[in-house]
């Protein structure tokens, strides 16, 4: 059995008002030729396939090609739900897609079997069992504790979330058992683990509530694919418990991790391999820092991997302890002519500056969570209270979004 683990797309994301859009249809392209040349049984997209719940269409567009690409592949594709997605919105339209040989869990199930999925090889037989779990809301799991301590609602929600892995996990033996084969088990997830490293563009999602989920709490499945943190990653050395991390850089923190989605094989003794498909670099990203003659030089360094039509997106950090008045204008004057575009400028003490050129945006260019951000952007606070409130704030979009008009 052969499966590739994928997650963290976040499709339709602006990136200081740039659009994702060129590089994610790359990413996708490049993705259905490697499922068709490695044979791929299944393909698991462990959460965030979108960045917001209310995407813009062309991303949904996108997705909906993949999906059609993928029945055409000879695979099956399994969707689950992360915290960036749309509990309601995912879920829409899974009975369809149900047609198209992809299967789509967008949120917690009310009958727990409805998670348990038996995932079958490109000749019809089946080749693994598959928990899959995805986002898990603290709604879905435990039950309102107002007088609690902020301390017993977080060892409540990780005895919730691994109760709910240890249940669906007996559910899956148990249909090993009745299918009578020795079929490996697969888990899913979409959450922070003890020790993984994340990444400035990834939100918290357990706000006050849980830091991250101990990997001994995990039933002893044969592989776990997991989602939500952006670098590619084992959780805690072990072989079989793996972030695929995002497709595409995300934040300029970054750039320079090479990319990848894994490849799974297992068959009836469990986990055999996984090998990383290193994911092609479609639009690069640098940061730079130094001094304006220092930079002088970084910048011309940096036009090499640009073209005309795809520029390299810079973020710059100018270390001079002097305040330059006319930073912008120099820094004009240093890419000018240049195949790079600046996106962020910094000074040495933490302020960001204007985008460089200076961008003029419409608020139907903007989706709500851009309008949110950039007015966080523009208060004072500190930075763990800003990535509160932000998580807070999809965390009540995703609520919205999930109740019926």
């Amino acid at each position: 059995m052969r499966i590739l683990h994928t997650s963290d797309w976040h499709l339709g994301q602006h990136f200081m008002g740039k659009t994702r859009q060129a590089e994610h249809q790359a990413f996708l392209g490049w993705l259905v030729d490697q499922v068709k040349e490695h044979q791929v049984d299944a393909v698991l997209v462990a959460g965030d396939i979108f960045d917001t719940g209310t995407p813009p269409s062309y991303a949904r567009e996108m997705y909906s090609e993949f999906v059609v690409a993928m029945r055409r592949s000879g695979a099956e594709l399994i969707v689950l739900g992360g915290n960036h997605d749309s509990v309601a919105m995912l879920g829409e339209n899974k009975s369809l897609l149900a047609e198209l040989n992809a299967r789509v869990i967008p949120g917690v199930a009310e009958t727990l079997g409805d998670q348990l999925l038996v995932v079958k090889q490109r000749d019809g037989t089946p080749g693994a069992i598959l928990c899959a779990i995805p986002f898990i809301r603290p709604r879905d799991v435990t039950t309102s504790l107002t007088d609690a301590s902020a301390k017993d609602r977080q060892v409540n929600l990780q005895k919730a979330i691994q109760s709910h892995y240890a249940a669906l996990y007996q559910l899956a033996v148990d249909k090993r058992m009745e299918l009578g084969a020795e079929l490996p088990i697969v888990a899913t997830g979409h959450l922070t683990t003890v020790g993984a490293s994340a990444s400035e563009s990834v939100r918290e999602i357990y706000v006050g509530s849980l830091e991250a989920f101990p990997t001994s709490a995990f039933p002893p499945a044969d592989y776990i694919a997991l989602g939500h943190i952006h670098r590619p990653q084992k959780v805690g050395g072990h072989e079989h418990i793996r972030y695929s991390g995002s497709p595409i850089p995300l934040s300029f923190d970054e750039t320079g991790q090479q990319k990848n989605v894994l490849l799974v094989d297992l068959d009836a003794g469990g986990l055999q391999q996984v090998e990383a498909l290193d994911v092609p670099l479609f639009q690069p990203l640098l940061s730079l820092r130094g001094s304006l003659k220092e930079l002088e030089a970084l910048i011309a360094d940096a036009a090499q991997q640009g073209s005309g039509q795809t520029p390299v997106w810079l973020e710059i950090m100018v270390t001079s302890d002097d305040y330059l008045s006319d930073l912008q204008s120099r820094l004009l004057l240093l890419t000018d002519g240049l195949p790079v575009e600046v996106l962020r400028t910094r000074r040495q003490r933490g302020d960001v500056e204007p985008t460089l050129p200076t961008q003029r945006e419409t608020l139907e260019e903007l989706s709500p969570t851009d309008v949110f951000s950039k007015r966080l952007e523009a208060e004072t606070l500190d930075p763990q209270l800003q990535e509160q409130l932000g998580g807070l704030y999809q965390q009540v979009i995703a609520q919205l979004a999930e109740e019926p008009v």
